[in-house]
């Protein structure tokens, strides 16, 4: 039995387990996951016309413009041809949320809260296997393999923006422009906050409030936790 149309968000500030979160809640509930930042990397890397125009601005140190990331989002939407689907890493701005409920309204926003000098220890020991977004930290979820990816077995790389300085400007820009989000989503009477240290302490709650919403794929497997 297939989902029909729940469409869902997943907001945190850089390294609040997003990736973690979603990949579980893909596996749970057989959603298509849309990863805007793993995407637009992918993009910059291949060399593609947005992938391009994006990393003028990002070389500046500026965001993407609104106008273009919403074009991007939509476009990534449309592939999952009519697929459920949970977006990880947007809207980032008011201006985006508000043009994205103006073409895609929500069932439901998730919003991570971990505490800041967690994060900025956290990102101190990620690594990432760009093509496929999958994260991996010695600390907590080491690869088998120091380096490579445990499924294709390529190299895993650390991120530039992963330096503890340019965290924590990243963390105080996330906070000063999500707040209008969340606020938003908030009056719009769809946004779930869960708080918590770890991805183990924050998952089952998003797990029970998932199920309240959709129910399990249907497969013989337990939970995936």
């Amino acid at each position: 039995m297939a989902l029909k149309m729940f469409k869902a968000v997943i907001l945190g500030a850089p390294a609040s387990g997003k990736g973690t979160i979603s990949s579980r809640i893909v596996k749970n509930f057989n959603l298509a996951h849309i990863s805007s930042g793993d995407l637009l990397r992918l993009n910059i890397k291949n060399g593609t016309a947005i992938g391009l125009e994006a990393q003028k601005y990002i070389k500046q140190g500026k965001l993407v413009p609104d106008n273009l990331m919403i074009k991007f989002i939509i476009n990534e939407i449309n592939k999952t041809k009519d697929k459920p689907w949970l977006l990880d890493g947007f809207p980032r701005t008011l201006s985006q949320a508000k043009d994205l409920w103006d073409k895609q309204q929500l069932d439901i926003v998730i919003n991570l809260n971990v505490p800041f000098d967690v994060i900025v220890e956290r990102v101190k020991g990620r690594w990432i296997h760009l093509p496929s977004g999958r994260v991996y930290n010695i600390d907590f979820n080491a690869p088998k393999i120091p380096g490579k990816d445990d499924v294709t077995g390529e190299d895993l790389i650390q991120r530039e923006d992963d330096k503890p300085e340019v965290v924590l400007e990243r963390l105080k820009q996330y906070e000063s422009l999500t707040s209008p989000v969340t606020d938003f989503y908030k009056k719009k009477g769809v946004l779930k906050e869960f708080e918590g240290r770890t991805s183990d302490e924050i998952w089952p709650k998003v797990l029970d409030s998932l199920t309240s919403y959709i129910p399990l794929h249907i497969t013989s497997q337990k939970h995936v936790l």
